[in-house]
């Protein structure tokens, strides 16, 4: 233990002497396409000027002794105060994270003269500093470049497609949940090759918003790269690559748990702090004895195997869990009349003291696990979540506000629930088939292919959910996540809707409701992506888009076939297309071999086209869509083509063109969109509009097999 105290020191002075002699050389970096404030400028010898000053001069030293991530503030609260923070990417190494923190700090006010907020973003670090501090629940999802990788041999834009998308999906799962916000991994590409990915947040978000971040500058990867060996987009509060080959990545690490050491704790000699390790170590020790020591005495009273230590009873923290947030939220939790308040102890017994044999898969905030109550003779599902998980937290409070008051036969129960003794744990009816996704796959590899008459009922089930959290409830219950792995099916393959964290409540009759981004990519309301607004047409888009996925056994993104080549496009677009040339069967799930009632495939198809129109205004209401689907309604008559969205929005990439040349060896790297043949010398630039800044040119390498 001492050794690694004395360990971890000299590391540290090793960065801070590195981080000094970088600063000493000067080397000026400069930003491409930075973001600099043109109002309310700072002028020199102003406080705010001297602040920065500090600022920016501690910035280097303070990031490179903490893993290339550093956030804070200098000055006393008011308009004169300045907040800062800059991080390394990942895949940089520490060299190239140690001159960009140098070179930054040191040229930013240059390219940024008397601006008071800055953003840059740089080839291995991002900068950003304001008089304003920065939000952890507020992603800046501007992307001011973004970077082409192209190798000398032809890709498969098909097969590149099927391996980036579920692979950057899951990093940004992963990255959201991880403390360090950065996840990387890896998928194959052929028999002889492997796509490696990178997904990184700025470590000052939350989860929320990390996935938020990584989720949409993920979605602009198939208008950005399409027939490239690998692509990197950087928005200022997250960061995305993915390539042919590997490349090398060091992942931060977690963030450390003990509060910071004052100034004179940090000033104790190596002796005085090998002495105290002793010490503590000999006490640990005996602890650790005594604890064993009372464990086997027990266990010798016992006839019957019981939990562990740490799974014995605890009293739950009334008050602790809702002191940050509304104090009638508690009342809520009691009222409910149909789930229980478990005790720790019980739910540890039903899981085996949460045994890894007992787990049944795991989310970006927690596992799930099996359980069996004795009391209640009941098999169940018990979500387990981290109480230090701000969003977890978040989410379990509306699981058990909203699902505890709600009954209908197509929702998943909620039996009861327990945040004591430092945990946060849902307990639900136990779903024998699982969810609905890993049924609709099964085929692919093998297994049983998921009958019609199976999927039908389990659409419409579907239905009869929504149409109750919309219309037929007190409130709106807008669920806001609606995919095929949130739809369960017991043991009769009866649908049942579940995970409510994300959920929301809204009056009926109210408009659109102002929040922030939710969902996953593919079944997000294209509006709601882009204006932040969210209403019950947007889970009817949803419902259209998990109609159409149930009917063609396709995920949302898929890929269509072209004169011009294969191309990433949203299955809504495909069968809509086969919709317009009459042949709407045509996009059946092919396993099916034709096994279906054609009356009632063309009702979910037409039916999910109407729910996934691109303008919300001219979408079904759920009871609209519902009656079409149990045929008492007749079929809408949609346009022959897909109709563009009539709501406002501003694309990626402006309609201007500059041009200019870079000429890499071996292999070429671009910036921007190109059309027509490719030229491995030369890069075409597209400036972006004010809002997503300008796209830049960065030369990139790869190495070609």
């Amino acid at each position: 233990m001492a050794s690694h105290l004395v360990i971890l020191l000299l590391t540290a002075i090793f960065a801070a002497l590195c981080v000094a002699a970088v600063c000493q050389q000067h080397k000026v970096m400069l930003p491409l396409f930075p973001s600099c404030s043109t109002t309310g400028n700072y002028t020199d010898g102003s406080l705010f000027k001297k602040n920065l000053d500090e600022l920016l001069s501690s910035l280097p030293t303070a990031a490179g002794g903490i893993n290339g991530f550093y956030k804070g503030m200098v000055g006393a609260p008011g308009p004169d105060q300045v907040f800062g923070l800059i991080m390394c990417y990942a895949d940089r190494n520490a060299t190239q994270c140690l001159d960009c923190l140098a070179g930054a700090t040191a040229g930013i006010t240059t390219v940024c003269p008397h601006s008071r907020d800055v953003r840059a973003a740089y080839d291995a670090c991002v900068l950003r500093y304001s008089d304003v501090q920065f939000a952890s629940a507020a992603a800046d999802t501007t992307i001011p470049f973004y970077v082409r990788v192209n190798a000398p041999f032809p890709v498969d834009p098909a097969a590149m497609a099927r391996a980036w998308l579920p692979l950057m999906a899951e990093l940004t799962g992963r990255a959201a949940g991880s403390p360090s916000r950065a996840a990387q991994g890896s998928t194959p590409y052929d028999a002889s090759w492997q796509v490696y990915g990178l997904a990184q947040c700025t470590r000052d978000l939350n989860a929320s918003e990390c996935s938020r971040c990584l989720s949409y500058v993920v979605g602009q990867l198939p208008q950005l790269f399409q027939n490239e060996t690998g692509g990197a987009v950087k928005a200022y509060s997250c960061y995305v690559r993915y390539q042919i080959g590997a490349f090398d990545i060091t992942l931060p690490p977690e963030p450390p748990q003990p509060p910071p050491t004052s100034p004179g704790e940090s000033a104790l000699s190596s002796r005085e702090g090998l002495l105290i390790g002793i010490s503590v170590g000999t006490l640990l020790f005996f602890i650790i004895l005594v604890g064993c020591l009372v464990c086997l005495l027990l266990r010798r009273r016992r006839k019957q195997p019981k939990i562990t230590e740490e799974a014995k009873w605890q009293e739950p923290e009334e008050g602790n869990f809702f002191d940050d947030d509304d104090p009638a939220m508690e009342d809520d939790f009691q009222k409910g009349t149909g789930p229980k308040r478990f005790r720790y102890s019980e739910l540890a017994i039903a899981t085996n003291n949460f045994s890894n044999e007992k787990k049944l898969g795991e989310g970006g905030f927690g596992s799930v696990y099996r359980g069996f109550l004795k009391e209640m003779n009941l098999e169940v599902a018990i979500k387990r979540v981290s109480k230090g998980s701000q969003q977890g937290k978040k989410e379990y409070a509306s699981e058990v506000t909203i699902i505890s008051r709600l009954r209908h036969r197509n929702l998943v129960q909620l039996i009861g629930w327990c945040h004591g003794g430092g945990e946060l744990l849902l307990v639900y009816e136990l779903m024998p088939n699982g969810s609905l996704d890993t049924h609709l796959y099964s085929g692919k590899s093998g297994g049983a292919v998921l009958p019609w008459p199976v999927r039908h009922e389990i659409i419409l089930g579907l239905g009869s959910a929504l149409l109750y959290l919309h219309q037929e409830w007190e409130q709106c219950v807008l669920h806001r996540d609606i995919k095929p792995s949130n739809i369960m099916l017991d043991a009769f393959f009866a649908a049942k809707l579940g995970d409510f964290g994300l959920a929301r409540l809204v009056d009926h009759g109210r408009g659109a409701h102002t929040t922030v981004l939710a969902g996953t990519m593919g079944y997000m309301d294209p509006e709601c992506m882009n204006t932040g607004r969210t209403n019950a047409e947007s889970d009817v888009y949803s419902f259209g888009v998990v109609l159409l996925e149930v009917a063609c056994g396709r995920r949302p993104l898929t890929v269509s076939s072209h004169p011009e080549g294969e191309h990433m496009v949203h299955l809504a677009q495909l069968v809509w297309g086969l919709y317009g040339e009459g042949r709407v069967l045509d996009a059946a799930d092919a396993r099916l071999e034709g096994s279906f009632d054609e009356l009632e495939m063309e009702r979910v198809m037409v039916v999910g086209l109407w729910c996934a129109h691109p303008d919300r205004s001219l979408r079904p209401s759920i009871r609209q869509a519902v009656n079409v689907l149990r045929s008492e309604a007749p079929l809408p008559t949609l346009p022959a083509r897909m109709p563009v969205a009539t709501f406002v929005y501003v694309p990626l990439l402006g309609d201007d063109w500059t041009s200019s040349s870079v000429v890499t060896g071996g292999v070429g790297s671009s910036t921007g969109t190109s059309q027509g043949k490719d030229d491995s010398s030369r890069t075409t630039e597209k400036s972006m509009p004010a809002r997503s800044k300008t796209a830049g040119v960065v030369e990139e390498e790869i190495t070609g097999r």
